[in-house]
């Protein structure tokens, strides 16, 4: 296969993690005999700080005709002051709008010889293999109107939740098909009690379920499912949700597998390029350090050749040699152990 792959290295820890990935998808193309092209792209605060720009059009442009896009991580406290616009974080959710990508893909899966180190007790978190679903390009981050205002000595913020029947439906269907090749359960998770968009989203998952018989629907409120979390995690197969409480679920689920460093992700639409990028964000406060784990950045490499380029086997390959290096011993900082960001690459590798 030739395929264009776009790095978008960003801000923090972003450039050290988006170079284990190369390093692995690059291992991989030799290993099967692929071609894969790179192109360095910059966005978040490094676009800013060049271009003034959070996504320049440059980059757009080179993301839109890439086969996939691979992002390491935006913003950091440098950027905090700046208006909304000109945000690191404006330039990545314009962009995972301007792709398409409406569903993001958090698998959460601890490691067996890794337990000790969560903070969750062993016996809660054994057996647990979940797959979150979270609609990407609607809802509070995307809403409108958006605003501040004054109104005489008082000062009033508004932001707006918005779904329609077609963003869910897409969603949820996707999540159905995701359940089907697993272990066929789904839990739609909502605010239905309470808020008018969780309601319709209940009403379209309900229809989405009886099209697909073979797969078990629950549905559960966001609080409960926040506690069900951690109490009994491995009630869960696949979980989908809205936007805003698949953010704040995922990184919860994160607490299970001892660190945010191991989990990786994929954004993905109805057409190429999906976005790849691990969870852990940009660390301003060990950028340069070399004391990031890059497992986080090489599994969402691994979801890339997945789900990006329809390569099952390397895809397959890379997630074996990582929970081969964690099972003999290999571990960062953030998992109690001293290897940097380059050793731990290259045990994976």
């Amino acid at each position: 296969m030739n395929a264009n792959i776009v790095l978008l290295a960003g801000d923090g820890v972003g450039p050290e993690v988006t170079a284990a990935a190369k390093r692995t998808l690059r291992r991989s193309a030799e290993m099967w005999g692929h071609d894969f092209t790179f192109q360095h792209h910059l966005v978040g605060g490094a676009a800013l700080d060049n271009a003034g720009d959070p996504l320049p059009e440059k980059t757009l442009a080179a993301c839109k005709g890439a086969d996939a896009v691979f992002l390491g991580a935006v913003g950091g406290p440098k950027w905090d002051g700046n208006p909304p616009h000109l945000r690191p974080e404006k330039g990545l959710l314009r962009l995972r709008k301007e792709l398409g990508v409406y569903a993001n893909l958090r698998p959460v899966r601890p490691h067996p010889a890794m337990a000790d180190h969560s903070p969750v007790k062993n016996d809660r978190i054994g057996g647990t293999d979940i797959m979150v679903v979270r609609e990407l390009t609607g809802g509070v981050y995307f809403g409108q109107p958006r605003r501040r205002e004054k109104l005489d000595d008082v000062t009033r913020a508004i932001d707006t939740v918005e779904y329609t029947d077609h963003e869910i439906e897409r969603v949820v269907s996707l999540a159905f098909k995701i359940a089907q090749a697993r272990g066929s359960h789904v839990t739609s998770v909502d605010k239905a009690n309470v808020m008018e968009t969780s309601r319709l989203w209940r009403e379209v998952a309900t229809s989405v379920g009886e099209k697909n018989p073979d797969v078990r629907l629950d549905h559960m409120l966001v609080d409960a499912a926040a506690m069900r979390l951690i109490l009994t995690p491995s009630f869960f197969d696949v979980i989908v949700t809205e936007n805003m409480f698949g953010d704040i679920l995922t990184d919860e689920a994160g607490v299970l597998t001892g660190s945010l460093g191991m989990l990786p992700s994929a954004s993905i639409g109805d057409r190429r390029p999906g976005l790849f990028e691990p969870v852990h964000g940009s660390a301003p406060d060990i950028a340069g350090s070399g004391k990031a784990n890059p497992a986080g950045a090489i599994l969402s490499a691994a979801m890339l050749l997945r789900h990006g380029l329809e390569l099952e086997q390397e895809a397959a390959a890379i997630e074996q040699a990582v929970e081969r290096a964690i099972t003999s011993g290999a571990r960062t900082e953030d998992l109690g152990g001293k290897l940097s960001t380059h050793e731990m690459t290259d045990r994976i590798l």
